[in-house]
């Protein structure tokens, strides 16, 4: 797999450091992280990572929400975007997919098979 720059928007911390560490050991990717919607929108805009992996449920902004402003700017529009979600039931994935979701991976996600499924979804 070729190096590539993700970008994680999760509010818990745990999900951070461990996403961010099976990504970098795994794929060798770079791992950006925002802790909030806004904070995403800012990192996506100033870096364009080449994908997105979004939280579904996060204070103050939430995933869906995220995904709106991100779609609605010139600079981040075309980024593919993941939702990361513990809400398992298809019709909460179709929702997410209706809403302009590239991809839904459920939580707790497999770390060791984390950077595949991505690749997988966005035929990297």
């Amino acid at each position: 797999m070729s190096t590539k720059k993700i970008l994680l928007i999760d509010d818990d911390t745990d999900i951070q450091t461990l996403t961010e560490m099976g990504l970098t050991l795994s794929a060798n990717w770079v791992v950006l992280l925002a802790s909030s919607g806004q904070e995403g929108i800012e990192i996506a805009t100033a870096e364009s990572p080449d994908a997105i992996l979004l939280d579904v449920m996060m204070p103050d902004m939430d995933g869906p929400e995220t995904l709106k402003e991100l779609r609605s700017h010139p600079q981040t529009q075309s980024i593919p975007i993941i939702f990361l979600t513990a809400k398992a039931q298809a019709k909460d994935q179709h929702t997410l997919y209706a809403a302009g979701a590239d991809g839904v991976i459920t939580k707790p996600f497999d770390l060791n098979t984390l950077a595949t499924q991505i690749s997988d979804f966005l035929e990297w």
